[in-house]
């Protein structure tokens, strides 16, 4: 049983001409050598679909000294088209993000949403202040803790 503590919010690094689905980061990860493929439970695409990564159950691998209690989310996008730094989630994909970030948690109610960022200062992803934009999410507290296995295996009611 793991003990979720953060949701951290990711960009993943790609202009607007280009596409990350979670089968293409699944992809990217293997070829770095990561044998479990995609670090990220979910991935938000442009238009707000929402796909399923590495199941909640399973550690991820998206923020070195915090994969064992904490759940992945990466937005498609984070790059301007000079490939600098930038904000380049469309409004689809705020709605997406909000929907997915409140629904992790309520089960996660005990859980901090953060970017990784805040966990890293040199980096810049996800490009906003995640803290700050999901403030009132993170208000949500006091339930009691629970586990992966106790939520029918982690799989969030938002996916297809």
């Amino acid at each position: 049983m793991r003990t979720i503590t953060l949701i951290v919010v990711h960009c993943s690094a790609v202009r607007p001409d280009q596409t990350s689905s979670a089968a293409q980061i699944d992809t990217w990860h293997r070829r770095q050598g990561w044998k479990l493929g995609i670090g990220y439970h979910y991935v938000v695409r442009r238009d707000g679909q929402i796909e399923t990564g590495r199941p909640e159950w399973l550690v991820g691998a998206h923020c070195q000294n915090h994969n064992s209690h904490s759940i992945g989310v990466c937005y498609e996008g984070g790059l301007d088209i000079r490939g600098q730094p930038a904000d380049t989630r469309t409004e689809a994909q705020k709605e997406a993000l909000r929907r997915l970030l409140k629904a992790l948690k309520e089960r996660y109610r005990r859980a901090l949403i953060v970017g990784h960022r805040d966990l890293n200062p040199l980096k810049a992803c996800p490009c906003f202040d995640a803290v700050k934009e999901y403030s009132q999410l993170t208000a949500i507290k006091n339930g009691r803790p629970e586990n992966s296995e106790e939520r029918g295996k982690g799989r969030c009611s938002l996916i297809g």
